[in-house]
């Protein structure tokens, strides 16, 4: 068996490393908290001072990590994962990044003679911690075939969308539906409370139209609507992820003028205090502007 790094154990990286050491996986681990490590080091991973002893130690490198800057630095930058691994070793990013920054490090993999794969996550934290959720890929068949039984070992639905860089692109799109779908519920629900109707015959009526859509059904009553706002999936990170939707858009030549508008909503909310808190709390952020009565589900 293959000895596989994982860097970036957060809310999502966590849980994901947790079950591959539940499948059997060997798994070698770094985070900046130490307590992350510590609780990956209780499930027998072996904790790692650096990505560089991680890599060092892998024939393969997970990384899930919050942004481009930090992937390109962890990966690419002087000492890092590339520095550290030998030919015929195989990187796989998780994490949300600009489709620059995919595009980079895989031609920066390739004259090194390692594989990348780009495998962002879908389905929210939750599903993490129940080894449920879904992967989009993008990669060489060869590497995809590499990495799938890891992606088995920590979820449920894998989509090969096609060569590097598909999987970055593909959750671009994803992620600008189910972040602005957050903006729509939270001006619909406060208008609702406005309006003084009862939350849960209107939420009956919107579930059974195809006003309907999986945060407001899946993610809301489990989260904001029960008076749960912690994380989850963060407004700050939503917002990074609008910005990096917008911007790749633009270079595109896609206009996106709702897209725009649903970031700035976001910026909103972040400079009211919302930034750290779950993505579904956006209607909390609205009816803290309004003057409206949050909206909760009895029980």
């Amino acid at each position: 068996m293959e000895t596989v790094g994982f860097i970036g154990l957060g809310r999502m990286g966590r849980p994901m490393a947790i079950n591959l050491c539940r499948k059997g996986f060997r798994l070698v681990v770094n985070d900046v908290n130490q307590d992350a490590v510590a609780e990956l080091e209780k499930t027998q991973a072996r904790g790692a001072a650096s990505a560089a002893e991680v890599a060092s130690a892998s024939e393969i490198v997970i990384t899930m990590l919050p942004n481009s800057a930090v992937v390109r630095e962890v990966v690419a930058g002087p000492g890092g994962v590339f520095d550290n691994l030998k030919p015929g070793t195989l990187v796989m990013d998780m994490s949300t990044v600009s489709p620059e920054t995919t595009d980079e490090l895989a031609a920066a993999a390739q004259a090194r003679g390692i594989g990348f794969v780009d495998a962002p996550v879908g389905r929210l934290a939750a599903h993490a911690d129940r080894g449920e959720s879904l992967f989009m890929v993008g990669g060489t068949e060869a590497d995809f075939a590499r990495v799938k039984p890891l992606l088995e070992g920590m979820g449920t639905t894998i989509y090969h969308c096609g060569p590097v860089g598909s999987g970055t692109r593909t959750k671009l799109v994803n992620n600008y539906l189910a972040v602005s779908l957050c903006q729509l519920n939270a001006e619909a629900l406060a208008l609702s409370q406005r309006f003084g109707l009862n939350l849960e015959r209107t939420l009956d009526v919107l579930y059974g139209t195809t006003a309907v859509n999986g945060q407001l059904k899946v993610n809301w009553p489990n989260k904001v609507l029960k008076g749960d706002i912690e994380p989850g999936f963060t407004i700050d990170l939503a917002h990074k992820d609008l910005t990096l939707i917008v911007e790749a858009a633009n270079a595109a030549r896609v206009p996106m003028p709702m897209g725009a508008a649903a970031r700035e909503a976001f910026s909103t909310a972040r400079s009211r205090g919302f930034g750290d808190k779950d993505f579904s709390a956006m209607v909390d952020a609205l009816c803290d502007l309004a003057g409206i009565e949050k909206p909760r589900l009895p029980g």
